[in-house]
């Protein structure tokens, strides 16, 4: 049952971000901007995921450390990739974005400067968890530095607010311009997007659990 909600999430996520895609293509240029303007429909959606699955994360490292089941590190460990992969696009997009409109791939302001930590941080969770190998130690450590490295979101988020900086002001909670009948198209694209990212996470919380069996199989091996 639970795979058969997974292809349909996955073909839901398909089929919108195709249509919204094409859709996107006939939109008018924005008139400051011109055509690199629209790939806001994917940075922001990235980022928005991205940080919504910091903040799962979070709140599974910490049910972790309440209850030592097993299964909230299965899926700290699955969004944290996740959110990994979607910040990495959103600091992509953001530097192609940024060579167009400011003539140069990075810039070391306060809100690019954070997210790159950011990635950073969670990038140093999974390396932290390959390099150790007895399962709990591994969870328990993971879960505190998970936590640790949350401390960073919310400066993601406000940097912009906190700080003058180059990255121009959020279009929906602050400063930041946006034309309304693109609205609509930008609210189908971070559904899509979401919907791509919580399949991504159901199927990698598939893998660590049937890693977990294996893994368990082989302790009762060599048991025996």
């Amino acid at each position: 049952m639970r795979d058969k909600i997974i292809y349909l999430l996955g073909v839901v996520a398909l089929v919108i971000l195709v249509w919204n895609i094409n859709t996107i293509a006939q939109l008018p240029e924005e008139t400051r901007q011109g055509v690199v303007f629209k790939i806001i429909f994917f940075h922001v959606p990235m980022a928005i995921s991205a940080m919504t699955a910091s903040a799962v994360a979070l709140v599974a490292s910490v049910l972790f450390l309440i209850t030592k089941n097993f299964k909230y590190d299965a899926l700290a460990v699955s969004v944290t990739e996740v959110g990994l992969a979607l910040l990495a696009g959103n600091l992509v997009t953001g530097s192609i974005w940024g060579r167009q409109i400011w003539g140069i791939w990075w810039a070391w302001d306060a809100r690019l400067t954070s997210a790159l930590v950011c990635w950073l941080l969670y990038a140093g969770y999974l390396m932290l968890r390959r390099a150790i190998e007895e399962p709990t130690q591994r969870a328990t450590f993971a879960a505190v530095f998970s936590i640790f490295a949350f401390i960073d979101v919310p400066i993601v988020i406000f940097s912009i607010k906190w700080w003058r900086t180059q990255h121009p002001q959020p279009v929906f909670w602050g400063g930041g311009s946006f034309p309304p009948d693109w609205t609509t198209h930008f609210m189908w694209n971070m559904l899509a997007i979401a919907l791509v990212g919580t399949v991504m996470v159901a199927v990698r919380l598939r893998q660590e659990e049937c890693q977990r069996e294996i893994d368990s199989l082989r302790r009762m091996a060599h048991a025996i």
